[in-house]
């Protein structure tokens, strides 16, 4: 059950990416009560809105479009939005974005972060998110770092499915079910207007990791086509006092 006590941190390469891989955990967290906070680095302005380009956009018109559907979508979900404009293709690191995202870290003190995985061949930006999503985390910890600021924890780091699985090394060692906010997902799916060529491939996504996890619970839950999931692989080991 998602706690309506936590904050969670998700780190998104690109303005859709939050809305296809972790729509859901976000919809079901806000829904709680919880505090959800998405980082969006980029607009995915250059790699990821080809059929605006098509469309005859300039640079800018773009990046407004894509920003202001990432803001619908947030909005639906029951996510705060920040928009770091740090371009895409290629998603650069740099000192200020880097510190960007501790001050974020440090703000909201997350109780989960979310984000892409380590390898995604098919994208080069994802890979860097993840590496930033890591560095402010561990920057956010140590006290010597912009000194006078509360530090964070250590909050488990869950990676989101990626577009091609199998050539990424994803291994989902965590089916979240989301069967409760399916709706508010689609929803914030289809505000993604740009890339309406994945709302059908995410919308797949969810109804097999669905029957995955209907599959693999230790409850009777019996087959219910209606079941949707989220796919997610930790980063670090579970820390518990039995076994669940």
């Amino acid at each position: 059950m998602a706690r309506a006590d936590a904050s969670l941190l998700i780190v998104s390469a690109h303005a859709a990416d939050f809305v296809w891989r972790a729509g859901g955990a976000a919809a079901l967290y806000a829904t709680a009560g919880a505090r959800v906070t998405v980082a969006c680095l980029s607009y995915g302005e250059r790699g990821e809105s080809a059929r605006l380009w098509r469309a005859g956009h300039t640079l800018e018109e773009i990046k407004q479009i894509r920003r202001s559907e990432a803001e619908q979508a947030a909005a639906i979900l029951g996510a705060d939005l920040r928009t770091f404009d740090a371009g895409d293709y290629p998603l650069v690191e740099t000192p200020e974005l880097v510190d960007r995202l501790v001050d974020l870290y440090r703000e909201t003190q997350p109780t989960f972060v979310l984000t892409h995985t380590a390898s995604d061949p098919y994208n080069c930006d994802h890979p860097t998110a993840f590496q930033l999503a890591m560095k402010a985390r561990i920057l956010a910890q140590a006290a010597g770092v912009k000194p006078g600021s509360e530090v964070i924890g250590a909050p488990p780091v869950f990676c989101f499915e990626p577009h091609q699985t199998e050539v990424s090394g994803f291994r989902p060692d965590l089916l979240l079910d989301i069967t409760e906010v399916w709706d508010r997902k689609v929803e914030a799916m289809h505000a993604m207007r740009g890339q309406e060529h994945l709302w059908q491939y995410y919308t797949d996504v969810g109804a097999r990791r669905g029957v995955q996890m209907q599959r693999n619970s230790s409850a009777n839950l019996g087959h219910k086509t209606s079941a949707k999931a989220e796919a997610y692989q930790r980063v670090f080991p579970t820390v518990a006092t039995e076994f669940a």
